[in-house]
């Protein structure tokens, strides 16, 4: 009789559990105490990521030196011709002479090269096996956010108000938009907003069907569908 009636306050218990279970609202789970899955395909790791995150940030840096040196030889001979003016659409010099050029008082190219380091830097690091606090990878989110915008602001200016493109101006929007998406995919595959269990989970889930790459694409394909209606095969002439 007592095995019997331990059995029963065993099986009971257990019962009790797994209601109580049931009554837990998943956005309150401690997400110390509970270990997510993590996703998987070679997409989602840290080599995938942060690789092409380094490469885009490395591309960018070398457009951000040539702006640069373009800006220096400008600022001696306003009337220098530089090796990226193509065409009339295509022409770095007319884009590097105007005010957009120099939004904050200086060439804005200078922002690449104080930005792209500690882009390339963290790549590197994450590489390497370096776990940043989740507080220093939302910062980094929030002033690429900034960075992706303005780069975005500058295409826009230079498509309807310059009206002329800078072929390493286009290099950066590329690689800034890469940057900020993997970023953007490191960031809700780790957690690193804080978010809720529920809406992490909504999070991965969004990831594991290539939203992301999705997004990307359309950004690309924006730009690119953008150039071509705005100026035809002038884009593709010479001199």
């Amino acid at each position: 009789m007592k095995a019997k009636g331990d059995t029963m306050a065993i099986t009971t218990a257990a019962a009790v559990s797994n209601d109580d279970s049931e009554l837990i609202d998943p956005d309150f789970v401690d997400e110390a105490a509970v270990v997510p899955p993590r996703l998987r395909g070679i997409r989602h790791t840290n080599g995938y990521l942060f690789g092409t995150m380094l490469v885009s940030a490395l591309l960018s840096l070398v457009a951000a030196f040539v702006l640069s040196y373009d800006a220096v030889v400008l600022a001696a001979n306003p009337a220098a011709e530089l090796s990226c003016n193509i065409n009339s659409v295509l022409s770095c010099g007319q884009v590097a002479l105007s005010w957009q050029a120099e939004l904050f008082g200086f060439p804005n190219s200078f922002l690449g090269l104080a930005c792209e380091p500690v882009v390339i830097t963290i790549a590197v690091a994450s590489l390497a096996g370096t776990r940043f606090p989740r507080w220093f990878m939302a910062a980094a989110q929030f002033i690429y956010l900034l960075g992706l915008i303005f780069a975005y602001w500058l295409f826009f200016q230079s498509s309807f108000v310059i009206h002329a493109l800078c072929p390493w101006c286009l290099i950066i929007t590329f690689g800034t938009t890469a940057v900020f998406m993997t970023l953007l995919h490191v960031n809700l595959r780790d957690n690193n907003f804080y978010l809720p269990a529920r809406w992490h989970e909504r999070a991965k889930s969004a990831l594991r069907m290539n939203i992301d790459l999705l997004v990307t694409f359309v950004l690309c394909a924006t730009i690119a569908s953008i150039i071509l209606i705005q100026y035809g095969d002038k884009i593709f002439t010479l001199g």
